[in-house]
């Protein structure tokens, strides 16, 4: 049932297009990568604050700044990814790399949900900028950087096996 479905997707017309374009998918895979740029970039350098980097400057500097630019980011992969995907949905759902990549891409969303649910909850913006980040926000960016850079690789390594 589930496969059959993979199917129609991978027959719709517009996929169908995309998959068979000189020129769409690679625009399409282009976007993708942009959107994962913007994404991880964006939440490389937060994480990092978070871990006790550029103690200069306010954790809410980068989060009022980069969480835009990380929800921009993650928009444009998951509609270009959603794309992509649809060019080989059976082959992509059926792959062990994609299904820990996309579990992974969901464990990041809640986690950026998590931290920014615990930086309203303990007044951030109160904390004098040279003091540490509580633990619980220390250990959520580790998290991060770990998830995202696992997802990085992940989506990688689908081009190749």
């Amino acid at each position: 049932m589930i496969e059959q479905a993979l199917v129609s997707v991978e027959n719709l017309a517009l996929v169908s297009a995309l998959r068979n374009s000189t020129f769409m998918y690679p625009l399409v895979n282009a976007g993708h990568i942009l959107g994962i740029s913007l994404l991880v970039g964006s939440i490389v350098p937060l994480d990092l604050r978070l871990l006790g980097f550029w103690r200069a400057y306010p954790v809410m500097v980068f989060v009022d700044v980069l969480r835009v630019t990380a929800a921009i980011g993650l928009a444009l992969a998951v509609v270009c990814g959603a794309l992509l995907f649809a060019t080989a949905a059976a082959d992509y759902a059926r792959s062990p790399l994609f299904q820990a990549k996309m579990g992974l891409v969901v464990l990041g969303v809640l986690n950026a949900f998590t931290l920014g649910r615990m930086m309203k909850r303990q007044n951030i913006r109160s904390l004098p900028m040279e003091s540490s980040m509580p633990l619980a926000l220390r250990a959520g960016g580790l998290l991060s950087l770990g998830v995202w850079i696992s997802v990085l690789i992940l989506g990688r390594l689908l081009g190749y096996f």
